[in-house]
């Protein structure tokens, strides 16, 4: 049996900021001998015109949704079985079913092997359903999965969930608890990881204090250096930043989200209501000579248009080496989109699936600034925080990013952003998909 698994783009071009996808070993290694597997990287690399497989698997976020639907009737034949899993399988699987033979729901660790087994046999099921206690499994050592160098920079997971609840982010609508793995199978991994630089791709690396120094102390003799998220409870201890930069951290992504209490308050936005003031946070990871990847979200409730310049100074003030400056995103499962949909203020009824909306722009109506304010708002920091000369300003007004990685990871990253967000605003999601009832 031959498959091929797919990992899709949000567009119809090859992109410059694609990180490895950590899945295609987590697959490989489940795949049993007998079956013939090849891993495409849409983002990177072009897809065929025709797919003679008898599977072909997509992993679907919401972004690239529209997409996987547009190639599954693409490659869609009598002879072959469809197969969608990812988040937004788990979100919206009668949706997947429209256009999929077969669902997986949740982890690939229990659905995967599952569903070859059966299709072995030949009796396929159209759903199959993960446990959320199944054990988290380190992808194969094969590197021939993998046809692109990805900036050489590789990737590992420690753990899946995350211990707080936002009301914008979709983490929880597949994980209701946080796995782990153990600090001794993590260093396993990371020994038999070529790349020096490591890219921890959790959406939260810290748990608690205890089992985070356990972690860094014992990954700290393999010498690599690696970024990470982590959230605002973390950042105000100076131990565990001591601890986290002998282990070889260089940069900490964290969601600050806003600089109004109002909108983190309607964020259910915890750990950063829980902090006096962002700009303690801030010297206190510089202190430990770390780059700051800092994230916002525009657009709730409680923000009037001045947001987009008070938070945009801020940034600039505070020499933040990385932003996302995100519009508020509605997404499927989450209480905002439920909040959203219920007052009647969702200007599409699945944003991802219209033919008319464009990335970058607002999927709702704002309470307080109309939906070209937002978009526009957005778009004029990212461009303004990436020109020539903010990059320049930032980057020799803070002596940590003149470190010789930091020097060079600011610089490809801020080249890299500047070019995406002028590629990436306005473009049409995966393509036309001609499914009126969805605007």
């Amino acid at each position: 049996m031959k498959i091929t698994f797919i990992r899709l783009n949000m567009f119809e071009y090859i992109g410059s900021d694609a990180m490895k996808p950590l899945l295609f070993g987590i697959i490989k290694k489940l795949t049993p001998p007998e079956c013939e597997i090849e891993f495409i990287d849409e983002r990177v690399e072009p897809l065929p015109d025709t797919i003679c497989s008898d599977v072909i698997a997509f992993s679907v976020e919401t972004y690239t949704a529209k997409r996987a639907y547009i190639l599954a009737r693409k490659y869609k034949t009598d002879r072959n079985l469809i197969v969608m899993g990812g988040f937004h399988a788990s979100v919206m699987p009668d949706e997947i079913l429209q256009h999929a033979d077969t669902v997986l729901i949740g982890d690939a660790e229990d659905t995967w092997g599952a569903f070859l087994k059966d299709c072995l046999a030949g009796k396929p099921q159209k759903c199959y359903r993960s446990s959320e206690l199944c054990e988290l499994i380190s992808g194969s050592d094969d590197d021939s999965v993998y046809r692109h160098q990805y900036h050489g920079i590789g990737v590992c997971q420690i753990s899946r969930g995350c211990k707080f609840n936002c009301e914008f982010c979709s983490i929880k609508t597949m994980y209701q608890h946080v796995r782990r793995k153990s600090a001794d199978a993590v260093f396993e991994e990371l020994k038999h990881t070529k790349e020096k630089i490591i890219f921890f791709v959790d959406d939260n690396l810290f748990y608690d204090k205890k089992s985070a120094v356990e972690l860094f102390r014992k990954i700290a003799p393999l010498k690599k250096k690696w970024a990470c998220q982590i959230s605002m409870d973390a950042a105000k201890d100076d131990e565990l930043l001591s601890e986290m930069k002998k282990a070889g951290c260089f940069l900490v992504l964290m969601g600050f989200e806003s600089l109004n209490a109002e909108s983190l308050a309607e964020m259910q936005k915890t750990a950063n209501l829980s902090v006096a003031g962002y700009e303690e946070i801030i010297r206190r990871i510089y202190r430990h000579r770390m780059l700051i990847y800092a994230t916002f979200v525009l657009g709730c409730d409680g923000d009037r248009p001045d947001i987009f310049e008070k938070t945009f100074q801020f940034a600039v003030k505070n020499h933040i080496a990385i932003t996302n400056f995100n519009p508020l995103i509605p997404m499927p499962g989450t209480g905002i989109y439920e909040k959203m949909q219920r007052q009647g203020r969702l200007l599409y009824r699945k944003w991802w699936l219209s033919d008319t909306y464009r990335y970058g722009e607002t999927a709702y109506m704002p309470l307080h600034m109309s939906p070209e304010q937002l978009r526009d708002g957005c778009l004029k920091m990212r461009k303004d925080f990436y020109s020539p000369r903010c990059v320049l300003k930032r980057l020799f007004s803070n002596p940590i990013h003149l470190y010789p990685l930091n020097f060079f990871v600011f610089l490809l990253a801020n080249s890299i952003s500047r070019r995406e967000i002028l590629r990436k605003q306005g473009q049409l999601l995966g393509g036309i998909l001609n499914e009126t009832d969805v605007d």
